[in-house]
């Protein structure tokens, strides 16, 4: 209920930017802009030498992690998850004893904060940081927290101070909008019980001799950890398919309980199926939406995905004639083949033009130029951050000054997470006395260092991928909601993703990389055409791999929709691979079992497609033409970036585009995405 770290969104509370203190009538209309620091220096300069200096001080004051002064030492957790909790009782009790309000939301929001304060950092230091001592504390804080949190789930005292706010109609009708629609999160979230599976262990099998040599050797055992879809050997592939999917009687079971007990849960809480709770608050609102969304774009896609599988058969005809039937293992190796064969898309070839530091000059034009932001390194105080290598950027806008921090943690460590994701450390909020709570977040990449020759250099994956989660940090920067609750990406999932795939179009625009990818050495710009080849080569069978995302999307929707299931998870998922996908069921697998985002994502995994469809409008109608558009750049901030989970999505999405989309818009803007570009293929035909 309280601490919700999901990936969500945020909002703005005024405008283009939070304006002033908020007076009787709303936000004020004067700006207080945050003083500009003088120790900021130019961000691409900083990505692109190793920081120095921090060793030496060893007599400066050392401040705690994130500036958290208990965070100097381990021991720290425990004085900040103590704190945070006395004052969780002292806020319950104050909000259990007072009359219902407006007031109740602050004091919840207020709850949540000084919980999520010390859960979200702790979150992201037990997998992060280099020293097992701070992983192990903030571990031990994570459990303290979530021990807390799950008491004010069930505290029917706190619950019910809430639930007089909302039945009384005459205060519901006084509150605003934003509020309003905070209060009615707060009881949503009375009613999710989070349910989380352990990680599955790595099943050991024995297999023939002569492809021990791909994979890893334990003793007598030949370890499975993954379907190496890349692996050229066809033999390796199926193995590795037919092993890792092997069904496992105890895990099955474990999957029917999981599903069966969320359908009670819903149908507990007044909803049909789990799906109608999971959805509710998203752009689609309801399964049957989400339905209609995926048979559409199943329907546009068919004719495509036929002739990418036969491009497939085809090539693996070539390479392998005396097996030819096109299975499940194949599409992501042999597309590789043609992707390769069709583009000549070297990776190496592109490095030398994405230098790190250029990659983050590159952004810090684009949001100069689209929204007036500028990022600048800071120097992090002497215990402030948890390895020498992470930089610290202020975001600061032309005109509001100082907006919050994302500290950059890109580089790779022993023992670090192979994962690139965003952090919630500190969300944004209004606080009692008027100032802004500045939102604080971390950008976890895996980067290799630089070297004695060259810079880090950066893939055109890495590079996109970069662009991608710095959508997301924006997304936090840039919203400025009354309710941290409601702050940087917590928002509906399915609107979650919109601006850091939005990000990814801007990646792959000429006119955006031309301004900053520059080889290292010579200063020569990436030419046009190695760009064009790059963006094209990506839709070699992507209509087969868009195909696959729909089949994934409609088995989970399948799982959390009417029960008792009509027949087993497996025969489920024969019968969907059959109709949305088109390769057949390999038997004695239970794909199901790997399929991890139905813990996380019940009911939800459509939301990436519906993301990418909004991302894809809005980079068509507002973007495409002028990518620089600085007009544009103020209405997605002012539209979509400054509300969060504070305004309802679809209405967000509304007044980016200035029209209603229709399903079928969402449908069209997936599908136009994969036609080829004419201009490319004059290129290339030169």
């Amino acid at each position: 209920m309280l601490c919700a770290r999901r990936l969500r969104g945020l909002g703005p509370a005024a405008a283009a930017g939070w304006r002033g203190r908020p007076g009787p009538g709303g936000l004020g209309a004067g700006r207080r802009a945050r003083a500009v620091s003088t120790s900021w220096s130019p961000v691409g300069a900083a990505f692109n030498v190793k920081p120095q200096g921090r060793r030496l001080d060893l007599l400066g004051e050392r401040r705690g992690l994130f500036g958290v002064p208990e965070l100097s030492a381990p021991e720290g957790f425990r004085i900040a998850q103590e704190n945070a909790l006395r004052k969780a009782d002292l806020l319950v009790e104050r909000v259990c004893s007072m009359p219902p309000g407006p007031q109740t939301v602050l004091i919840f929001d207020e709850l949540s904060d000084s919980l999520c304060r010390v859960a979200d950092l702790a979150d992201f230091v037990k997998i992060a940081h280099p020293e097992p001592a701070f992983r192990e504390a903030a571990e031990e804080a994570c459990r303290s927290i979530g021990t807390m949190v799950e008491k004010l789930n069930t505290n029917v005292e706190l619950y019910q101070s809430l639930q007089k706010l909302l039945a009384d109609k005459k205060l519901v009708e006084s509150l605003d909008p934003e509020t309003r629609r905070v209060a009615e999160l707060f009881m949503f979230d009375f009613e999710i019980s989070g349910i989380h599976l352990d990680k599955e262990k790595v099943e050991k099998y024995l297999l023939p001799e002569h492809i021990h040599r791909n994979f890893v050797v334990t003793g007598n055992h030949v370890i499975i950890d993954g379907l190496h879809a890349d692996a050229p050997d066809d033999l390796v592939r199926e193995a590795a398919y037919k092993i890792f999917l092997y069904p496992n009687a105890g895990q099955l079971k474990c999957l029917e309980e999981l599903l069966s007990h969320r359908d009670l849960l819903a149908k507990l809480v007044g909803y049909s199926t789990y799906s109608h709770r999971a959805l509710q608050g998203t752009i689609a609102k309801n399964p049957e939406t989400v339905m209609q969304f995926l048979e559409k774009l199943s329907d546009r896609l068919s004719e495509r995905t036929i002739k990418d599988f036969e491009m497939i058969r085809r090539m693996k005809m070539k390479l392998n004639p005396q097996n030819s039937e096109l299975m499940p293992w194949d599409p992501p190796y042999y597309s590789g083949v043609i992707r390769a064969e069709r583009y000549n898309i070297e990776p190496s070839l592109y490095c030398p033009f994405f230098s790190l530091g250029a990659c983050m000059e590159g952004l810090n034009i684009l949001f100069t130029k689209l929204l007036g932001i500028t990022l600048y390194a800071e120097q992090p105080a002497k215990g402030e951050v948890w390895c020498e290598d992470v930089r610290k950027l202020a975001v600061v806008h032309e005109s509001e000054g100082l907006l919050g921090y994302i500290y950059c943690d890109f580089f790779q460590r022993a023992d670090k997470p192979h994962q690139d994701c965003h952090f919630t450390i500190r969300g944004g909020r209004l606080k009692e006395d008027g100032d802004y709570q500045l939102p604080v977040v971390v950008l976890m990449l895996n980067l290799p260092h630089s070297s004695r020759n060259s810079p880090t250099l950066l893939t055109p994956g890495m590079m996109e991928n970069l662009f991608h989660e710095m959508g997301h940090a924006m997304h936090s920067m840039l919203g400025r909601t009354r309710y941290q609750h409601v702050t940087g990406t917590r928002c509906p999932t399915d609107f979650a993703e919109v601006p850091s795939i939005l990000m990814e179009y801007f990646a792959n625009d000429y006119r955006v990389v031309t301004q900053f990818a520059r080889h290292y050495q010579t200063g020569q710009s990436l030419p046009k055409s190695m760009v064009s080849r790059l963006c094209e080569s990506k839709k070699v069978c992507a209509a087969a791999d868009m195909q696959l995302q729909v089949f994934y999307a409609t088995l989970d929707q399948i799982y959390h929709g009417k029960h008792p299931l009509r027949t087993s998870t497996t025969d489920i998922l024969r019968e969907t691979q059959e109709k949305f996908y088109g390769l057949p069921y390999v038997p004695n697998t239970a794909w199901q079992l790997r399929f991890s985002h139905l813990v996380g994502y019940g009911a939800k995994y459509y939301s990436y497609l519906m993301s990418r469809a909004v991302a894809s409008m809005v980079w068509k109608e507002c973007f495409q033409q002028d990518p620089f558009n600085r007009a544009a750049g103020e209405r997605y901030r002012r539209e979509m970036l400054a509300h969060g989970g504070g305004k309802e999505p679809m209405l967000m999405v509304q007044g980016m585009l200035q029209k209603c989309p229709s399903m079928d818009d969402f449908v069209s803007a997936l599908v136009s995405d994969l036609d080829p570009d004419f201009e490319t293929f004059l290129m290339d035909s030169e």
